[in-house]
């Protein structure tokens, strides 16, 4: 017994936040990735991405703001927010300067009665998500872990309604999955016990899929610092 409150007061992760966004440049989808590579890296790594292509990565230190406070870990959130924004500016603009061109797009294929019907293709709009993560700042109370999601589709926004919502810890001793289905207006909810967690890169890794449509998100987590015993 002694053993496991230890580890809840030792081990409690916090997030390192990131952003996630679907670019459609003419029949093309790039999907762009913002993340925080955690305190021990300090790197704030952008990739943009293109049918599971690496285009385009800006990596920047923070190393100027550690050790993290709270008002710290605010300019951090507004640094990674900030670049995501500029690599997202640039693509649309033209500005980015990728390492290889995009694969076009197949040419629309004829259906039966002589309509034009779109190819499928991992880059479709149609086929993007996007997936979002409502509680952020407490999604952890204790050992107990609420996750409050929102899937809506890439191509305009709407409630992706049966959507299959799962959350997965990456790095936990007994590995499991848990999964639930969006409602009508998008959203879903998955509680579970934290596990004990017993990699040195744990992460928590929430993902949506509705028929060839997906969307992920990926968290690193980190534990907090020993406090030192009285006396």
């Amino acid at each position: 017994m002694w053993r496991e409150a230890a580890w809840s007061r030792e081990r409690i992760p916090s997030m390192v936040f990131g952003h996630n966004s679907n670019v459609k440049i003419g029949e093309v989808l790039y999907h762009v990735q913002t993340e925080d590579r955690g305190t021990s890296h300090a790197v704030i790594d952008t990739m943009v991405y293109q049918s599971g292509r690496v285009l385009h990565r800006r990596a920047n230190s923070y190393a100027d703001l550690l050790p993290l406070d709270s008002g710290r870990e605010e300019k951090l959130k507004e640094r990674v927010s900030s670049q995501h924004q500029a690599v997202l500016e640039e693509l649309r603009s033209g500005a980015l300067k990728l390492a290889q061109h995009a694969t076009p797009a197949a040419p629309p294929k004829l259906s039966a009665g002589g309509q034009p019907k779109a190819a499928p293709s991992d880059g479709g709009a149609r086929d993007s998500l996007a997936l979002e993560l409502l509680n952020a700042k407490n999604w952890l109370a204790g050992k107990r872990a609420t996750l409050q999601v929102k899937v809506s589709h890439g191509e305009n926004g709407a409630a992706a309604s049966g959507a299959r919502v799962t959350a997965r810890i990456e790095g936990a001793a007994e590995p499991s999955q848990y999964s639930t289905a969006a409602g009508l207006d998008g959203k879903a909810q998955l509680a579970f016990d934290m596990p004990r967690l017993a990699g040195a890169e744990c992460a928590l890794v929430i993902e949506a899929n509705n028929g060839k449509a997906q969307a992920r998100l990926h968290f690193q987590l980190r534990a907090k610092p020993k406090v030192p015993a009285a006396g």
